[in-house]
């Protein structure tokens, strides 16, 4: 008698598909960190191996806030006064008067006129295009847009357009393609989280000025970090309070928790609140993160200090991979993709640099493209000196045993293929 509904070839398929993806190199291990988040970590890889402490090269926490003493206490102090969480969504019995002071803090921030705060940035981005959307309207992304807004794009009923990564003509092309829509939508991120690029955004406005089209930005990967003072990308391209809808996320240079938020045109963020399902039907944002949130704006507003460290850490680790050989991928943000172009050679040199005590992760299809493997570094405001230099050691030890130093993208190719 069976004793579950599950179907035996269900089972037997799966299994075969999960050994295919070991084959090709393409299955994902996790590593199990015994520590705080931080420049050095120790870590439990593979499952039940002893722990090792290596240098951490692969995490978001960009301005180093995710175990600062600060924030670990304006947390306690939060979870003491205003509990463990509320049990409910917003517009029930969710709301305390946090919640509204961490907006009023982000609109002032981000230079909006208004913010609504979400479990993560995912869920903003699954919330925002069906909130203020129809099947009037069209939305034109950039064709490297992270996958939440994806996501996000293909629940909204409005039409789905792209454009060329970073390529302005195309997007003219769009915009004049759709001139008769209701309303257009043009959807960048601020900072692409695999390639570390940033979006044109001082010519993506100028350009949705001129078409009388909206403007959305997806700031994760810039919020606090990047712009003269840390106000993201529309600071950097001098357009700051010209973006119509800007999302990001508290999990990562500010707190590196969760949360995330929609800002933006006061009209929008309300539609936001009065549809967007994923805030209507999602426990409200825990009080110990706000109360940590608060806290991280607070450190970000006093001092560009971090952030600049950061930037000067990002310079010098670049300088760093260009002299030793490496295959990099060129920008000024703190993501530094290592080219590598094949899947299983990107996991040997993770496993290898882990070996040699730097933690890093290869990402592969379909994270990036097929034919794309890379390894993504991602430098810290917690990274010293000489961090980075024990790290180029390692770098250089394992890409001489690869033999991927100097060497271009064919002929790293025609050894190792895609």
């Amino acid at each position: 008698m069976a004793t579950e509904t599950l179907p035996a070839t269900f089972r037997d398929i799966t299994r075969a598909e999960l050994e295919a993806l070991k084959a090709a190199g393409l299955f994902k291990e996790e590593r199990y960190i015994h520590a705080p988040q931080g420049a050095e970590i120790e870590v439990e890889f593979p499952a039940g191996a002893p722990l090792k402490k290596v240098l951490n090269l692969c995490s978001n926490n960009y301005l180093g806030l995710s175990s600062h003493p600060d924030v670990l206490a304006a947390a306690h102090a939060g979870l003491d006064r205003r509990g463990y969480g509320m049990s409910s969504v917003r517009f029930i019995c969710g709301t305390q008067d946090i919640h509204r002071e961490l907006e009023n803090r982000l609109t002032e921030f981000l230079g909006t006129e208004d913010t609504l705060l979400f479990s993560s940035c995912l869920d903003a981005n699954a919330g925002v295009f069906e909130a203020i959307l129809s099947d009037k309207d069209v939305m034109i992304a950039d064709r490297l847009v992270h996958a939440s807004i994806v996501d996000g794009m293909r629940l909204c009923k409005a039409m789905q357009d792209t454009y060329k990564h970073s390529d302005m003509g195309h997007l003219e092309e769009k915009l004049v393609e759709h001139a008769g829509k209701r309303f257009r939508l043009v959807i960048t991120d601020g900072v692409f989280s695999m390639d570390g690029d940033l979006a044109k955004l001082d010519e993506i406005v100028a350009l949705c000025q001129k078409h009388d089209t909206m403007v959305f930005v997806d700031d994760s990967h810039a919020s606090g970090f990047i712009g003269r003072t840390g106000r993201g990308t529309p600071e950097r391209f001098g357009v700051f309070g010209k973006i119509d809808v800007i999302t990001t996320t508290f999990g990562k240079a500010l707190g590196g928790a969760s949360g995330g938020c929609v800002s933006g045109r006061r009209e929008i963020v309300e539609l936001c609140r009065q549809r967007a399902r994923p805030y209507l039907f999602s426990n409200t944002l825990a009080s110990v993160i706000v109360a940590a949130t608060l806290k991280v704006l607070d450190l970000v507003s006093a001092t560009t200090e971090r952030r600049d460290r950061l930037e000067h850490n990002a310079r010098y680790w670049r300088g760093l991979l260009t002299q030793a050989g490496f295959d990099i991928k060129a920008g000024e943000s703190p993501i530094v993709p290592v080219m590598l172009y094949n899947a299983k050679l990107a996991q040997d040199v993770a496993r290898d640099l882990f070996a040699e005590g730097v933690y890093v992760v290869g990402f592969f299809f379909p994270v990036v493209p097929k034919g794309q493997a890379r390894i993504r570094t991602q430098l810290s405001a917690g990274h010293t000196t000489a961090h980075l230099d024990k790290a180029i050691e390692a770098f250089r030890k394992v890409g001489k045993k690869h033999d991927i130093l100097g060497k271009s993208k064919n002929e790293i190719v025609d050894r190792y293929g895609l």
